[in-house]
């Protein structure tokens, strides 16, 4: 089963480092995070990588070319400067065909059991699974009796909250949710696909990080140093 990786974007929430280069090439512990992400899918037996470059494409392609491992099969695909997230996995479909395939993006990680959501995904019978986790840790709480702080709470995962973890199996019709370009895959194909009652969420309850900023970047690079990062599974 192929696996799509959306490599393409600007990454403007983090320009201090992405001015230079593309933010999938940013590291942790001394590799780059799709490195990492692409050893968890390889670890459980998923190798066969699509990614859909377009942001600095160029020095993606030149790190794949020297540190791929030769048991890995991964096709770069130029998506386009400013294509969007849906539209980049439109044009990849002559490199779908006709298959259910994996999609994901350059800038999270999980422990996620790629072979049970995959399990989940096939037993439903719909277009699209989704990986549904918490909300990592923020903001601490404060409990209030009028003006006066009862007590302060540490940060925690909002349990009671579902978003999305970025995670997909998809069917190869999906495809013919997307427009053109300039179709944001979050917006209106997800949402089509919700109101048609083809998307199906598989509830993923341990752990789960993306990376948008210095501060999150920071946060994989201490759970790195410490020895035992919840994503590092090989």
């Amino acid at each position: 089963m192929k696996v799509v990786i959306l490599a393409g974007g600007f990454g403007t929430r983090f320009a201090e480092k992405t001015s230079e280069l593309p933010k999938p090439l940013i590291e942790i512990g001394g590799k780059p995070i799709i490195w990492h992400l692409m050893k968890t899918y390889a670890q459980q037996g998923f190798t066969d990588f699509v990614l859909a470059l377009g942001y600095k494409g160029d020095q993606i392609q030149q790190f794949m070319a020297k540190n791929v491992p030769h048991d890995w099969n991964v096709s770069c695909v130029d998506t386009g400067l400013h294509t969007q997230t849906g539209g980049r996995i439109h044009r990849l479909a002559d490199e779908i065909g006709q298959h259910p395939f994996m999609l994901t993006y350059a800038d999270g990680l999980s422990n996620i059991d790629f072979c049970e959501l995959l399990a989940f995904h096939k037993a439903h019978g719909k277009l699209a699974t989704v990986t549904a986790v918490h909300p990592p840790p923020k903001y601490g709480w404060l409990e209030m009796d009028g003006a006066q702080v009862v007590s302060f709470q540490e940060k925690q995962v909002l349990t009671e909250v579902w978003i999305s973890g970025g995670y997909f199996v998809l069917e190869p019709d999906v495809l013919n949710f997307i427009d053109d370009d300039d179709t944001s895959w979050e917006a209106s194909p997800l949402q089509t696909l919700a109101t048609q009652g083809e998307l199906m969420a598989y509830q993923h309850e341990d752990f789960w990080r993306c990376m948008d900023t210095a501060q999150e970047h920071q946060i994989l690079e201490t759970m790195w140093s410490r020895g035992t990062p919840p994503w590092k599974t090989w």
